[in-house]
């Protein structure tokens, strides 16, 4: 009995011990990441574009309410902390310019073209940009093409050919393999569905893809032309021919100024600081020179203040995230908002394909409530579909980019069923109930007849609401807003055409309205949401190699792309109810 006491005292004193060391831990990680360093600028430096680690437009602030020691409200490395660096370097002596090398990001189109917009008005300064690239994607050039100077190497190529998007059909997969996907929708261009149920595209979705890649294809020419001052014909053919494959192409059709290596970049940026040939020059990262801006430059100490609130990733119900819409923090930040008298308006930036309907309802409700006491100005990113446009419908006024992606009024209802496959294996599943409508959906039995109909009832109530709140939100009847409904998506432009969207034109533009609207000329911004997490999320933030979480370890051995899909995957396996969701991001190549 000694022995077994000895032993027993002896496991929880290792596990005592292991508490302790990760609670030490997590402290001082904490602590080191609430005390980071703000990196000095130099003077006659220039600021490196490095946005391999920018991927939302917010950060995000965090609070432990058991541990508020660990509260993280000091990140500073999204879109809008870019922006607003970019924004503050046309005044700072500092910096004299800004390089864009060899820049690889995750932004989206709409991204994209709020941060060129912002590099183009940093050019007015008279400071330089400067671009090059080994070789040129589409959308990088896109970015890069704003720049004074662009530099493409001698052995690198260019990708200019015009845009593509390419969906991949199940329906056969599914008879062969025996597992199948149940399908209830509305809405005749719900593509979100249509893999599963058919062996090739729609003429409905082929209308709306090649709409929608025209539209965004015409946005992206135009602000090339005016960089580049090539006329958009010019540019067209040169897509079409692909007469820009080669750096001497490129070159000779003046999509590129110089092609030259690195070396001889960087020694003509020395000759733009006027530094020696042999001598380095000063440069910043992006996100240093943000977080420098951020805890140095004085902001406005106007007593009234716009409420930006970040509705960014898909919607489901929970906490929510800077990745995930959920009920939980949005909501409480709308009311919070609402009840800060020194908040005088609020922007919604909404960045979603949609997702859960019925969280969708929540927020739309939370807005409603807002929008009586204080306006409430929607700013559309990349996508506001589907419900990233249900919680968007209602506002004072709505902006979009462009090449936003929106729209996307349809509603559907999607169920695995491996009856088939399992019958194959030699499993087979039997329900008893008391009542004839007592059992939930078993993915192992066929669909009951009745189950679906009432399902198919729950998707065209949900239909008739969504297509109600647009039409009070937009000041239009039922049917004008059936007849652009139906599931399509639209770009940003065409959006503004048909009523869907009121104006062209990013955050800034959004938060001038706001103002104007709340009838004041100084204020401050407020970020919102503020998430609030269990000390044990602290796992995936620590930086030492032996509490690297399974998903960095996994995004680390199949690279990102790949690791973005498979979220994708994870995410669709997590969807509950029905959905007001594009389900599927379309991919413009």
């Amino acid at each position: 009995m000694r022995f077994l006491g000895n032993v027993l005292t002896t496991v929880i004193g290792i596990f005592v011990f292991i508490m302790l060391l990760f609670f030490g831990i997590i402290l001082i990680s904490a602590l080191a990441g609430n005390s980071s360093e703000v990196v000095e600028v130099k003077e006659n430096s220039v600021i490196e574009l490095d946005l391999s680690e920018v991927t939302n437009d917010y950060s995000g602030k965090f609070t432990f309410e058991k541990m508020p020691f660990l509260n993280d409200t000091d990140s500073h490395d999204g879109l809008t902390d870019v922006i607003y660096a970019i924004e503050n370097a046309k005044t700072d002596e500092n910096i004299k310019g800004i390089s864009i090398l060899n820049n690889t990001s995750m932004l989206g189109m709409a991204q994209s073209k709020a941060l060129r917009d912002a590099l183009e008005d940093f050019k007015k300064s008279g400071k330089f940009v400067y671009a090059y690239a080994n070789a040129f994607t589409q959308k990088e050039y896109y970015l890069n093409s704003v720049a004074n100077t662009v530099y493409l190497n001698p052995v690198g190529d260019m990708d200019f050919k015009g845009l593509s998007s390419e969906v991949m059909f199940f329906k056969d997969f599914q008879d062969k393999s025996g597992i199948k996907m149940e399908v209830i929708r509305h809405g005749k261009y719900k593509s979100a569905v249509e893999p599963f149920l058919e062996n090739k595209m729609s003429d409905a979705n082929r209308e709306q893809i090649t709409s929608l890649l025209n539209s965004v294809w015409s946005s992206v020419v135009k602000d090339i032309s005016t960089s580049r001052k090539i006329p958009v014909e010019k540019l067209n053919a040169i897509a079409d021919g692909l007469l820009a494959r080669t750096p001497e192409m490129a070159k000779t059709e003046k999509l590129v100024d110089k092609v030259a290596y690195e070396d001889i970049y960087h020694d003509d940026i020395r000759k733009m600081l006027k530094v020696e040939k042999d001598e380095d020059y000063n440069s910043i990262k992006i996100l240093d020179y943000a977080q420098n801006v951020a805890t140095t430059v004085t902001k406005p100490s106007s007593e009234n203040s716009i409420a930006v609130i970040y509705a960014q990733g898909e919607i489901m119900d929970g906490e929510g995230d800077v990745d995930v819409i959920g009920e939980g923090s949005m909501r409480r930040s709308l009311i919070e908002a609402r009840k800060d008298k020194s908040i005088k308006a609020i922007v919604l930036r909404v960045d979603s394909p949609g997702g859960n309907a019925l969280t969708s309802d929540l927020i739309w409700r939370e807005i409603e409530l807002t929008k009586k006491v204080k306006p409430v100005i929607v700013s559309m990113g990349n996508y506001a579909a589907s419900g990233g446009y249900y919680i968007a419908c209602n506002a004072n006024k709505i902006f979009a980019e462009e090449n936003t992606i929106t729209g996307s009024i349809g509603v559907f209802g999607i169920l695995p069923n491996f009856n088939v496959a399992a019958t194959k294996f030699g499993l087979h599943s039997e329900l008893v109930k008391t009542h004839s409508n007592a059992s939930d959906y078993s993915p192992f039995v066929p669909m009951d007849e009745n189950f679906k109909n009432f399902a198919q009832q729950s998707v065209e109530n949900i239909y008739t609401t969504f297509v109600s709140r647009v039409a009070v939100g937009r000041k239009m009847t039922t049917a004008q807003v059936d007849s652009i409904a139906q599931g399509r998506v639209w770009s940003g432009s065409e959006a503004k055409k048909i009523g869907l969207v009121d104006e062209i034109g990013g955050m800034d533009a959004a938060l001038k309205y706001a103002a104007s609207l709340a009838k004041v000329k100084e204020y401050r911004t407020i970020n919102y949401p503020e998430y609030k997490k269990d000390p044990r999320d602290l796992l995936s933030g620590l930086g030492f190699p032996f509490a690297q979480t399974k998903e960095a370890l996994i995004k680390e051995e199949i690279g990102a792309e790949n690791y973005k899909v498979m979220q994708e995957i994870k995410r669709f396996s997590l969807r509950k109810g029905v959905q007001a969701s594009m389900l599927y991001e379309i991919e413009i190549k």
